[in-house]
């Protein structure tokens, strides 16, 4: 039976200023970067203490996703204080924190301007 989710997939144009954003503003960690084929490398990222993470890579023909919604919702203990952080180091957000019933989210872009919501547990 399926278990866990290990990794998802951001589609990215730049690989490079992808892991450096990835990785210095958000915080997640390298599992691999390792060359794929002569165009790409295979980088998988960890986030925090969770076992799933994200992998910046495109596959030949998915250049259309780039810069999209991803559906990608992360976790954060206090939303409002890691938009703020977050905020201090440059993330875009396409929607500023918003209290809600259900608990509190917001929607962030990366470089290539692909789309995440960030909310609490």
């Amino acid at each position: 039976m399926i278990k866990a989710i290990k990794f998802v997939g951001v589609p990215v144009s730049d690989q490079q200023r992808a892991l450096d954003f990835y990785t210095k503003t958000l915080g997640f960690r390298v599992v691999t970067d390792q060359p794929f084929d002569d165009k790409q490398r295979w980088i998988e990222l960890g986030i925090g203490r969770s076992s799933s993470g994200l992998t910046l890579f495109t596959p030949e023909g998915q250049e259309n996703r780039i810069g999209t919604f991803t559906g990608i919702s992360f976790v954060a203990d206090d939303v409002m204080a890691t938009c703020k952080e977050l905020a201090l180091k440059g993330v875009t957000f396409i929607q500023e924190p918003q209290k809600a019933d259900w608990g509190t989210a917001a929607v962030f872009a990366d470089p290539d301007g692909n789309q995440f919501v960030i909310g609490s547990a």
